[in-house]
């Protein structure tokens, strides 16, 4: 698993600058962070729903696996 995460960079590069931030004015993904950096994902007047966590689920795991991806690689290059 982690030789795939590490040679599939590439991939989700492409996936985190296409469905990680659709649509694209203004990104998708930044309006569910500020809405749980807010505070008003858990409570208040709108808290998120069901479908809310799973957008932040689709447009965040892109960048979570790049994230990974990059980290492995550069753990491989220091060692």
């Amino acid at each position: 698993m982690e030789k795939e995460l590490r040679q599939h960079w590439k991939l989700f590069l492409i996936a985190s600058l296409t469905l990680g931030l659709a649509p694209f004015n203004p990104p998708h993904i930044v309006g569910k962070i500020n809405w749980i950096m807010g505070g008003g994902a858990f409570s208040g007047d709108n808290p998120m729903k069901l479908m809310d966590w799973f957008d932040v689920l689709l447009h965040g795991l892109p960048w979570i696996l790049l994230l990974i991806s990059i980290l492995l690689n550069s753990k491989r290059k220091r060692s």
